[in-house]
C-alpha cells in the first residue's frame, strides 16, 4: 500500500469542515434543522404510527368497556318509577278513584292488548325482539333524522329507554348516557325481552299525569289496556314521542302532526305484519275523550278512599306502609247504582231545601249514611258529605253525635233476649204496659234519682211497649233499661254491631236507653242489619277483592257469622219496629214501597237527627248533623230547612225512603219472616204497685179477648212463617194472638219453632186504639226528649 494520498472521486470529496460536520450527531427528523423528511411528507403519519395509535385506541376502548361493565351495576329502581296509585273500584269493576301523587297502575304483559304492544314497538323500536340492548345503527340513524328534521324514531332502544325510566333520572348528561349504556347491556342478559317490554310499558309517560299504558288507556279512552284496539293503541304509542304536545284535546293546533305520527305507527304495524293492510285502510283517527275520569278525590270519591283505607289498615288486611307504596287494585263491595241513588236522595230531600245565603243554620247541615246487605254484611253504599275537598270528615264513620232514640230497639232486644221482667215481675213483651208519665222517677235504680222528660213534657200514662216505641216515650225506655240492666243493654248493643269503645256507651246508667252513646252511622247500620238478619251478626265488610301489581292476590279472611241474639229477640224487635214505620214517628219511610221496620232518633238539643231502618234485603241508616264549618263545633239545627226543628221522621226518613225505593228497584218485594217471643201478641195483666205499670190495656189491634180486632182480616195458615204482602207501601194490621208461654191465648198465628209464634202478617202492628195521628215529631213524626242530669236529651 502506497504512502501517497489516494486520488478522490469527483463529487464525493469532503472538505475537512464537512468531514467534521458529518461526524457530528444528526438532529432528529423534523426539528427544523434540515434533517429527515421535509415538506408535505412530514404531515403524513408513518405506518408504524398509525398501527401504534390504533392499537392504543383499541386497548383503551376495550379497557374502558371492561372497566365500565365492571364498575356500573344495575341500581335499585328510582323512587318515581316504583310509585303507583292505588285503584279503588265498585263491585262491578267501575273505577271509583285513584289515590297517590303518581297515576300509575302496573299491569302484566298479558293484560296489555297485542295491538298495544305492537303499536309501541312500531313507534319506538321495531327490531326490539331481534336486536341487542344497544343498536349503534339506530343511534346513527336517530342523529341523522334529528339533523334533517325527520325525528321518526328514537335513537335509544326500548331497553335503553326502560333503563332511563326505571333506574335513572331524565337529565341529559354524558354520565347518565354512559350508565344507561352499560345497565342496558347487563339488563339484556338478566331479563327476557317480554319482561323488559312489560317494564317499559308500565313506566313510560303518556301525558295527562298518566304513567304506564294502563293509566293512559283510562285517561284517554276510559278502558283498560287489554281492551285497546289498533287505532287507539297507535295514538297512545304516538304520545310517547311528545306526551304534552300530542294531546289533541289540549293542543288541537297539533292535530296534523299527531295524525302524521299516528299514521306512521299504523304503517309500521302493517310493514311488520302485525296489522292487516285492509284493516288499516279503513281506520279513522280515534279522537280521545275530552273529559277523562278524574283521578282526584273530590265528591264522594275521597271519602270512600279514606274510609276503605281505614278499614284495610284497621282490620290488618294491608299495612299503612304498603298502601302508601301503592300498586293495589281494591275492589269494594259498593254498588255504583246504589251509591248514586244515595247521593241523589240526599241532594233532593235535604240539600235542595237548604238556603245557606239566608239561613245561617243551613250552613251547619251535614249528612251521613250507610247501607248494608244484612245477609252478607257487605256495605253497598255510603254517604259521607257533599264533597271531600270541602268537608273532610267522613260522616258515615265519625263517632261524635248522639244516636238518640235510634238506640231504644237495643234495649227492647236485650229485654227479650234475656227474658227480662218488670219491677213487678211481668215479662217484657211488645204488649207490656208501662207508665209513660213524663219525669216519672225510674224505679229500681240504685244511683242518683233519674226522672227523664218526654218530649214537650208530654204525659202518656199507661202505654204498651209497642206504642211507647211508636211514639218514642223516654219514660218507658229509661225504666225498661233498669229492668233489663244497663250492662246487659250495653252488651247487647255491642253484640249487635256497635263498637266496644263507642263513646258514652259505658257507665251511662238508665240514660243509655235514650241514646247518649255516640255510635257511627256505619256501626248503627251494622247493628240494625243484625236485627234484619234474625239476630245473626256478620261483621260488615267493604272489600270484595284485592290484588297488587296486577297479579298478587291479598288473602281476605273468611266471613264469619255468629248468633248475636236469639232469633225470637231480633224478630220480635222487628215486629215492633214495623209499627214505627206504619203509623209511628217514621211514616215518611213508607215511600220506599217496601215492608219496613225502623226507628227515629234525635240527639240532645237537636244537634243530630237519625232514622235507622231496614227491609228484609237492606239495612240503612241516615243521620243529619249540625256542625260549624269553621270551628267544627256541633251546632243545634233549630230552624234548619226553614222548619222549627229537624227530626228523624223528617229528612232522614225521607232520604231513607227514596234511597231504599231506588236501590231495590226491579227486585221482588219480600215480606218479613218472623218468629216471635211467646206472648208477643197477647195482652198481659199489669200492676201499679211498683209504679212501673197501671191498669191493663188491650194491645194494638186486639180487642182484648184473644181474637182479631174489628175489621181485621187474616191471610195465613196455622204455622205460616212468611208474611203476605197485600200492599207493599202499607202493611195490614195483624191482631192475631200468640201461643202464650203458659199455653193460653189464641192459636191463629200458629206455633213457631222454639215455642214462639210466627208473625205472618203484612200489616202494621198498631191498631186504631193505639195511634191517633198525633205524632210527636211534627209532620214527619214526633220528637221526644228527656232532661237528664242537667242536660236535655231528645227522644
Amino acid at each position: 500500500m502506497s504512502d501517497e494520498p489516494q486520488p478522490q472521486q469527483p463529487g464525493r470529496g469532503r472538505a475537512p469542515e464537512e468531514s467534521r460536520a458529518a461526524d457530528a450527531p444528526r438532529p432528529p427528523a423534523g426539528d427544523g434543522s434540515g434533517g429527515g423528511r421535509t415538506g408535505r411528507r412530514r404531515l403524513v403519519p408513518t405506518r408504524r404510527t398509525v398501527l401504534g395509535t390504533l392499537l392504543v385506541g383499541a386497548l383503551l376502548v376495550v379497557g374502558g368497556f371492561v372497566l365500565g361493565y365492571t364498575l356500573v351495576q344495575i341500581p335499585s329502581a328510582n323512587a318515581l318509577a316504583v310509585q303507583q296509585a292505588n285503584v279503588y273500584l265498585y263491585a262491578d269493576g267501575t273505577v271509583i278513584a285513584r289515590d297517590g301523587e303518581v297515576n300509575r297502575e302496573n299491569v302484566s304483559l298479558d293484560r296489555i292488548s297485542e295491538d298495544a304492544r305492537h303499536a309501541v314497538l312500531a313507534a319506538e323500536d321495531r327490531d326490539f325482539y331481534s336486536e341487542s340492548a344497544i343498536d349503534p345503527s339506530a343511534m346513527v340513524r336517530a342523529a341523522w333524522n334529528t339533523a334533517t328534521g325527520k325525528g321518526k324514531q328514537s335513537g335509544s332502544t326500548i331497553t335503553q329507554q326502560y333503563v332511563k325510566n326505571y333506574y335513572l333520572r331524565q337529565e341529559q348528561t354524558v354520565t347518565r348516557k354512559v350508565k344507561e349504556f352499560f345497565i342496558a347491556i347487563k339488563l339484556d342478559r338478566e331479563q327476557t325481552k317480554d319482561e323488559i317490554l312489560q317494564g317499559y310499558l308500565n313506566t313510560s309517560y303518556f301525558g295527562r299525569n298518566a304513567y304506564g299504558i294502563q293509566a293512559a288507556a283510562h285517561a284517554y279512552y276510559g278502558v283498560d289496556a287489554e281492551d285497546l284496539d289498533a287505532g287507539r293503541a297507535a295514538y297512545l304509542a304516538a304520545l310517547v314521542n311528545a306526551p304534552s304536545q300530542y294531546d289533541v284535546v289540549a293542543h288541537p293546533e297539533n292535530r296534523a302532526a299527531v295524525e302524521d305520527r299516528w299514521n306512521y305507527v299504523l304503517d309500521g304495524m302493517v310493514e311488520e305484519g302485525w296489522l292487516d293492510a285492509s284493516e288499516r285502510a279503513g281506520m279513522r283517527f280515534p279522537m280521545p275523550r275530552e273529559s277523562t275520569l278524574s283521578t282526584g278525590l273530590s265528591g264522594q270519591r275521597g271519602y270512600i278512599v279514606r274510609v276503605v283505607k281505614d278499614h284495610l289498615i284497621g282490620n290488618g288486611l294491608v299495612d299503612e306502609a304498603s298502601l302508601d307504596a301503592g300498586g293495589y287494585r281494591i275492589t269494594t263491595t259498593l254498588h255504583k247504582d246504589k251509591q248514586d241513588a244515595f247521593v241523589e236522595a240526599v241532594d233532593e230531600k235535604l240539600m235542595a231545601r237548604l238556603d245557606q245565603e239566608n239561613r245561617k243554620v243551613d250552613t251547619y247541615v251535614r249528612a251521613g249514611g250507610a247501607s248494608i246487605d244484612p245477609e252478607t254484611g257487605k256495605v253497598v253504599a255510603m254517604y259521607n258529605g257533599v264533597d271531600y275537598v270541602k268537608q273532610y270528615t267522613p260522616n258515615a264513620t265519625r263517632r261524635d253525635y248522639q244516636v238518640g232514640s235510634a238506640f231504644k230497639p237495643f234495649v227492647f232486644t236485650a229485654a227479650v233476649d234475656n227474658g227480662s221482667r218488670t219491677q213487678d215481675g211481668r215479662p217484657i213483651t211488645p204488649n207490656t204496659v208501662y207508665d209513660g208519665t213524663s219525669e216519672r222517677p225510674v224505679q229500681g235504680w240504685s244511683g242518683d234519682r233519674y226522672a227523664p222528660e218526654n218530649e214537650d213534657h208530654r204525659d202518656y200514662g199507661d202505654i204498651t211497649v209497642r206504642e211507647a216505641t211508636d211514639k218514642s216515650v223516654n219514660a218507658v225506655y229509661a225504666q225498661m233499661a233498669v229492668d233489663v240492666g244497663p250492662d246487659e243493654v250495653r252488651r247487647t248493643a255491642v253484640d249487635l254491631g256497635l263498637a266496644e269503645d263507642t263513646p258514652s256507651l259505658d257507665d251511662a246508667g238508665p240514660s243509655i236507653a235514650l241514646g247518649v252513646a255516640t255510635a257511627s252511622v256505619l256501626d248503627m247500620a251494622q247493628a240494625y242489619a243484625t236485627l234484619a238478619n234474625h239476630g245473626e251478626h256478620r261483621a260488615y265488610t267493604m272489600i270484595e277483592k284485592i290484588t297488587r301489581n296486577g297479579k298478587e292476590a291479598v288473602e281476605l279472611p273468611e266471613p264469619k257469622a255468629r248468633q248475636a241474639v236469639s232469633r225470637q229477640a231480633a224478630d220480635t224487635t222487628t215486629h215492633v219496629l214495623r209499627g214505627v214505620v206504619q203509623s209511628g214517628t217514621a211514616t215518611a219511610a213508607l215511600s220506599s214501597g217496601r215492608p219496613a221496620a225502623g226507628k227515629t232518633g234525635t240527639a240532645e238539643e237537636d244537634k243530630a237527627a237519625w232514622f235507622a231502618g231496614y227491609t228484609p234485603e237492606l239495612a240503612t241508616v241516615v243521620a243529619v248533623m249540625g256542625q260549624d264549618p269553621v270551628t267544627a263545633a256541633q251546632k243545634k239545627l233549630y230552624g234548619a230547612m226553614g222548619l222549627p226543628r229537624i227530626n228523624g221522621g223528617g229528612a232522614p226518613a225521607e232520604i231513607w225512603g227514596q234511597y231504599t225505593r231506588e236501590a231495590l228497584e226491579g227486585e221482588p218485594v219480600q215480606g218479613f219472616d218472623l218468629r216471635l217471643q211467646p206472648g208477643a201478641d197477647r195482652p198481659q195483666p199489669s200492676s201499679d204497685t211498683t209504679g212501673t205499670g197501671a191498669t191493663p190495656g188491650a194491645p194494638a189491634g186486639d180487642d182484648g179477648d184473644g181474637t182479631p180486632g174489628d175489621g181485621e182480616t187474616r191471610d195465613r195458615t196455622p204455622g205460616a212463617s212468611r208474611e203476605q204482602t197485600d200492599d207493599p207501601a202499607r202493611e195490614r194490621t195483624d191482631g192475631a194472638t200468640a201461643t202464650g208461654d203458659d199455653g193460653g191465648g189464641g192459636t191463629d198465628g200458629g206455633t213457631a219453632p222454639g215455642g214462639g209464634t210466627t208473625d205472618g202478617s203484612t200489616g202494621g202492628d198498631t191498631g186504631d186504639g193505639e195511634t191517633d195521628g198525633d205524632n210527636d215529631e211534627g209532620d214527619g213524626g214526633g220528637l221526644t226528649g228527656a232532661l237528664i242530669q242537667g242536660g236535655r236529651e231528645r227522644e
